[in-house]
């Protein structure tokens, strides 16, 4: 038997196994308890959050057989002849549940004849079809669109939810992640649970051979090739402390390591945002703590004040430009030595 991948095991099978998305799962549930399903619906937002599946259980929920179940991938099929197509399949009745339902998904790739032919579709669908359509770019679905759908908004998983997750589906495979292993695969994901499954896949693979089953942080940065979190908090002090050496001796420690510098800059802005928001709105704590985990947590909460409010800021929008220029650079970690030089000159020294 062929190995199946995590995140199709992990798949969700009903509404209330979907994570991170309270809002849509409660509209939905009422929708379907009332008898209220709609003929056309938009799920929009980041990939990996739950589009298809969603879209998936709610065709279950409305009484579509998997015969009738049609998906499309606007990606690939996003011509005027595979909507033409679509019209007219439409029109003949369900082989074998109640409605036959049609999933678009990336929808927002069809050409404009193709998104104009949909439209006449949406305006009068027939009454036993429905119509589920899933992107990730919804500023280029035409408004003709969405307002003949019910538009909903899917948003990333929360870091705790799939930190959550991660370390119970771990224990699920037989393996142990710490809170550690688990923040660093929450980063990587970035809200996206089918990345998260991917990364864990990986890093169980990879773990397979540990008799104990333990996987620990420090072993997981060394397989994903991410700076440990040494590296970035002597880094981070060599920000507040204003030691130039220090810090350019630690960006070439990662060009030597090979060490990934966008998720090296990914952790340093993570602490960075956390000392910003302490500092302002101590209330959030909790809602960092959750974000970060408990040993990034503790950095932040000790350095919060060591910078003012508005150094942090500033340090913050250094470092953000840095991502508009790593990519155009002949040298991947110049721009990151440019901004740490401006960092340390702002104070005029």
């Amino acid at each position: 038997m062929s190995y199946l991948a995590l995140y199709r095991k992990y798949r969700p099978q009903t509404l209330s196994e979907v994570l991170g998305q309270p809002h849509i799962v409660t509209i939905l549930k009422n929708a379907i308890k009332m008898g209220r399903i709609s003929h056309a619906y938009l799920f929009s937002g980041p990939k990996g959050t739950g589009k298809t599946s969603v879209a998936r259980i709610l065709a279950k929920e409305a009484g579509c057989s998997e015969i009738d179940l049609m998906e499309i991938d606007a990606a690939s099929s996003r011509g005027i002849d595979e909507i033409r197509t679509l019209r007219e399949g439409v029109r003949s009745y369900p082989l074998q549940g109640k409605v036959k339902v049609y999933i678009i998904d990336e929808v927002h790739m069809l050409t404009k004849d193709a998104f104009n032919a949909l439209l006449k579709t949406l305006e009068e669908p027939p009454t036993h079809v429905i119509f589920i359509l899933a992107t990730t770019d919804r500023e280029k679905v035409p408004e003709t669109i969405i307002s003949r759908c019910q538009d909903f908004s899917f948003r990333k998983i929360p870091d705790d939810v799939l930190r959550a997750s991660i370390i119970s589906l771990a224990k699920n495979e037989g393996f142990v992640f710490d809170e550690e292993s688990a923040s660093l695969i929450t980063m990587l994901s970035d809200g996206s649970f089918r990345d998260a499954l991917g990364a864990l896949d990986q890093a169980l693979t990879f773990s397979d051979e540990n008799k104990d089953k333990k996987v620990t942080g420090r072993e997981l940065r060394a397989f994903l090739s991410i700076p440990g979190r040494e590296l970035v908090e002597e880094f981070l002090k060599a920000i507040f402390i204003k030691k130039r050496e220090e810090g350019l001796l630690i960006i070439e420690k990662i060009r030597d390591g090979r060490e990934d510098i966008n998720i090296f800059l990914k952790l340093v802005l993570r602490s960075l945002r956390g000392m910003l928001l302490l500092a302002l709105a101590p209330r959030m704590a909790s809602d960092i703590k959750k974000m970060l985990g408990g040993e990034e947590f503790k950095f932040v909460e000790e350095h919060k004040n060591t910078l003012k409010p508005n150094e942090l800021e500033a340090t913050l929008l250094v470092l953000l430009n840095v991502y508009e220029e790593r990519e155009r650079s002949y040298l991947p970690h110049l721009p990151l030595e440019l901004a740490f030089l401006k960092i340390k000159s702002s104070d005029g020294k």
